[in-house]
């Protein structure tokens, strides 16, 4: 059985990235399994793209996965901002707030 972040990368594959990781931080936040990934792309169809016009293109990619994930962090770079850079940050922590945590609580 795949979990969602097989999911995830598998769909993914379609943009030929040269680096891609997908990270589940769900332990991070408290809305449950699988909700909350990162994904860090590396690819060259990213080229000439503005940030946004980045994330539709994987927001397009993952099509009807998107409904399955509360949130989702997206590192987008083409191979030469990734030499540049060196990585991608870290998520911040979570500080909770959301109409989930206050009826949890």
């Amino acid at each position: 059985m795949s979990t969602k972040a097989d999911r995830l990368r598998d769909a993914l594959q379609a943009l030929s990235p040269s680096r891609l990781d997908v990270l589940d931080e769900s332990h991070m936040h408290s809305r449950g399994l699988e909700t909350h990934y990162k994904v860090v792309i590396v690819s060259d169809t990213f080229d000439g793209k503005r940030p946004v016009q980045r994330h539709q293109t994987v927001y397009r990619t993952l099509g009807p996965l998107m409904q399955e994930i509360h949130a989702l962090a997206l590192h987008t770079y083409t191979p030469g901002e990734w030499a540049q850079a060196g990585g991608a940050p870290d998520s911040p922590t979570c500080r909770g707030g959301s109409k989930h945590d206050r009826a949890n609580s």
